[in-house]
Formats: C-alpha cells, sequence, structure tokens
C-alpha cells in the first residue's frame, strides 16, 4: 500500500506542467499551495486501486452467493430427504412391531407348553384326593399289628399272612401311584424340622433330648404330587418349658 501511494504522488509531480516548475524559486514559495488545489486537466486525475479488504469483501460476497446457491439446491432436495427419512422411519417402526409380534408369540408358546405340562401334572390330583382316604384306612390296618405279635414264633400264622398280604397291597399301591407323581411322607420319621408348607402342628409338647420345632409323631401322613402338596402332614412339634 504505501509503495503505491508513494507511485502515485511521483506520477502527480512529473504530470505538473513545466512552466510552473521553471519560475522562480522565491515565487514559487509565494504562490505554492497545496497539489489538491490545483485543477489538472482529466488526462492527470488520479487512478484508485483495489486494497487488500476489498478484494476480501469481493471474495465473501462470492462465497455467500456460492452458499446461497447450495443452500438453494438442498432445499430443492428437501422433499426427497424427508421423504427418504419419513421411509426410514416406517421401516425401523414396523421393524420393531414385527419383532415384539415374535416376542409375544414365543412367550405364547411358552407359556402354552406350561399351561399344558402343568395340566397333564396335575389332572389326577382330584383323583388323588379322593383316593388318600383309601391309602390311609390301609395304613391304619398295617399299623394294628404291632411288630412284637409277628416276630413271636406261636403268632397266628393266619394273621401274618394277612399283615404280608396287605403290606404287599400298600407297596405295590404305592409304587403305581409314585409312578403318576403322587408320594406320601412321613416327616416324624427322620425327625424333621417343622415346615409350615409342608406340615400342619396339630399340638406340641416337651420331649427330652429333643430340639424346639422338631416333629416327633405323625398322626396323618402327608402327599406331593408332583411337588406340590395336596395334603400336609399333621404332626405333633416339641415345645420345651
Amino acid at each position: 500500500m504505501i509503495q503505491r501511494s508513494l507511485q502515485l504522488q511521483i506520477r502527480k509531480v512529473n504530470r505538473i506542467p513545466r512552466f510552473f516548475l521553471q519560475q522562480p524559486l522565491l515565487l514559487r514559495q509565494q504562490t505554492s499551495r497545496p497539489l489538491s488545489t490545483y485543477r489538472f486537466p482529466p488526462s492527470l486525475t488520479a487512478r484508485y486501486y483495489s486494497s487488500d479488504a476489498e478484494t476480501s469483501q469481493t471474495g465473501n460476497a462470492e462465497s455467500t452467493a456460492s452458499d446461497t446457491q447450495a443452500s438453494g439446491e438442498n432445499e430443492e432436495e428437501d422433499p426427497i430427504t424427508k421423504e427418504l427419512e419419513s421411509k426410514n422411519r416406517e421401516i425401523i417402526d414396523l421393524k420393531d412391531r414385527y419383532l415384539r409380534s415374535v416376542a409375544d408369540f414365543r412367550n405364547l408358546q411358552d407359556r402354552t407348553k406350561r399351561d399344558i405340562q402343568q395340566a397333564r401334572d396335575f389332572a389326577l390330583s382330584r383323583f388323588a384326593r379322593d383316593l388318600l382316604e383309601s391309602v390311609d384306612n390301609l395304613d391304619r390296618a398295617l399299623s394294628t399289628v404291632p411288630p412284637e405279635v409277628l416276630d413271636k414264633e406261636d403268632s397266628n400264622k393266619d394273621l401274618k399272612a394277612l399283615y404280608d398280604g396287605l403290606k404287599m397291597t400298600d407297596t405295590i399301591l404305592m409304587q403305581t401311584l409314585k409312578k403318576h407323581g403322587l408320594e406320601r411322607f412321613d416327616p416324624s420319621a427322620e425327625k424333621e424340622t417343622f415346615d409350615p408348607n409342608l406340615h400342619e402342628a396339630t399340638f406340641q409338647a416337651p420331649m427330652e433330648g429333643m430340639e424346639d420345632g422338631t416333629v416327633f409323631m405323625t398322626q396323618q401322613k402327608g402327599f406331593l404330587l408332583n411337588g406340590r402338596v395336596i395334603r400336609a402332614a399333621k404332626v405333633g412339634v416339641v415345645k420345651n418349658p
């Protein structure tokens, strides 16, 4: 910029009329005025040159114009983009619905299988409850004969034969019921701890040498059908003072 200004001033000086330069020094000093007050011919008019700021402004204007044109093109493409986005959202929604339907169908299959299995496992529950009284009566008949009578050599052979027949019938019956999931349990046989889910306490009594809560007597044996309690065992529980 400075170099261009100097060149401009030199050109102005070189274009001053010669008759003015030939005047005496005194006259020139008296009549000297700023160069800007002289009227020069049109040929001596100063020329202006573009600066860096003007160039940058021009570049910015061009870039703005190009950005405006690009944005106009983008606006022209907006309908296609919007349609594509809507289709993508629709695809995502349909995929989500499909996955949910598959999950619901699988849950329905599992629930149906479970219901069918439970129906098979507990289809005999009503029949088993009706059969329990007969099993109890058979067990009571066996318990009426004390073991000491059977161990005697001179015991009644007919009674012993009857007992053996009833015992065999009871064993075969319980094996058959076990095949169908029905099992009998006696908590006092192994001195189990009282479990309210399996046992029903009918009374409490102190017992020496036994801890509180231990089942020491069974009044009525319990039954399970495929792991589910269909009748709790009625028991006596230890309660020491």
